[in-house]
């Protein structure tokens, strides 16, 4: 399997040549184009305890699409639903933690969970729930915006807003709190945030999705309640 990722960093697609009978794993949405020859299944991921979870909790599809190319190979192009960059990790038996709203794709070796114990700190923030991606080979991962990476050396210490939050290494250690007491909370603008200590590594998005919408919201017109009319 091999990525290329395109139009960055406002606009990303990242394209995939598959190689013959070689399959990758599609989130909902996310398939752009695709060359002649590929079959598309649809199926739970991990059963049907686990699909569950990931919808109710992780806030994805409850099923995953796995396109498989023909003999011949084929070419599938991926992109993530609001404007921003795009990223390819390269696993090696290892776990990331990722926000489930960047997740795009990954290969069928990689499993995705959102059943996980450790997820439970952050369902205290509406925009931040994790998924836990498993095993060794490609993760594409979308932002909303530009992509940040940091690589945070053994103790060092570091604070996130959780809407920013991409993924980053399971390894890392992670505390969810507030900002402060309650009256900094709602005057500051600011919400939950995560203090992370590595070592591992953190990929951040520059915009958020939850201070985007708390901007826009009380700008849309309101409507008015319409007249009851009795025949």
């Amino acid at each position: 399997m091999q990525s290329e990722i395109l139009f960055r960093p406002s606009f990303s697609m990242t394209r995939i040549q598959l190689g013959p009978d070689e399959a990758i794993r599609v989130e909902g949405g996310a398939m752009v184009s695709m060359s002649d020859g590929i079959i598309i299944k649809t199926k739970m991921q991990g059963g049907l305890l686990q699909s569950m979870a990931r919808s109710v909790f992780g806030g994805e599809s409850f099923f995953m699409n796995i396109y498989k190319a023909s003999a011949q190979g084929g070419e599938i192009n991926l992109a993530p639903a609001l404007s921003g960059d795009m990223l390819v990790v390269e696993l090696q038996n290892e776990s990331m933690l990722v926000q489930s709203g960047s997740f795009v794709a990954s290969a069928t070796t990689v499993e995705v969970n959102a059943s996980w114990g450790g997820a439970k700190g952050f369902f205290g923030s509406s925009g931040l729930i994790l998924l836990k991606a498993t095993g060794s080979g490609p993760l594409i991962l979308g932002s909303y915006g530009a992509i940040h990476d940091i690589n945070l050396s053994a103790g060092q210490k570091y604070t996130v807003d959780t809407g920013h939050i991409i993924a980053f290494s399971e390894k890392l250690g992670f505390k969810v709190r507030k900002v402060g007491g309650l009256k900094s909370t709602l005057l500051s603008g600011e919400g939950l945030v995560v203090d992370l200590t590595g070592p591992g590594r953190v990929l951040l998005q520059t915009r958020s999705t939850e201070a985007f919408l708390a901007w826009l919201i009380p700008l849309l017109p309101k409507t008015k309640d319409q007249p009851i009319v009795e025949k």
